[in-house]
């Protein structure tokens, strides 16, 4: 019997596993597959926390804010600074190199309704990234670090859009 695949690998049942599934997942085993992670959570859930274990070049809205390494929050700059959060991401994805592993790139934002997210799963499209969103809870009784008052945090808790 012809075959369009090579048959390699996993026989199970009589089932022969075409040899780009195969690829595929051996890729994702040696983390070779691009994987994009978006972190998402209200303010003092410990999304940057969680983002910096995932061993991934991480990018952040709140990096814009830093200088001298001190925070300067102004909320007037709040759209250059998810400008330039996606700035980088896509600068990010672009990149080329052997020297530097840009198969995993983690963003954490409050990201609180599905369209903040929107240019990012656009770029995962257009660059090859999987996707997976994470949403980092407060279980810990984490502190919000940025003085977010309790009204703001309430808002956001109220508009948390989640998608199953």
């Amino acid at each position: 019997m012809e075959s369009d695949f090579i048959q390699v690998g996993l026989i199970k049942r009589n089932i022969i596993v075409p040899f780009f599934v195969l690829l595929k997942f051996f890729l994702y085993l040696c983390g070779m597959e691009k994987i994009l992670y978006i972190c998402r959570g209200i303010p003092g859930s410990g999304k940057s926390t969680f983002a910096k274990t995932l061993g991934a070049i991480h990018i952040e809205s709140d990096q814009y804010f830093m200088e001298d390494g001190v925070y300067k929050w102004d909320p007037t700059m709040i759209k250059n600074a998810h400008n330039y959060c996606q700035g980088q991401t896509r600068a990010w994805m672009g990149t080329d190199s052997e020297q530097i592993d840009v198969n995993k790139i983690v963003v954490s934002n409050t990201f609180t309704q599905e369209w903040e997210m929107q240019p990012y799963f656009d770029m995962a499209k257009e660059f090859g990234y999987k996707v997976f969103v994470i949403i980092v809870e407060n279980r810990h009784g984490g502190i919000n670090q940025h003085g977010v008052p309790d009204e703001v945090l309430t808002k956001m808790r109220d508009r948390f859009e989640i998608k199953l």
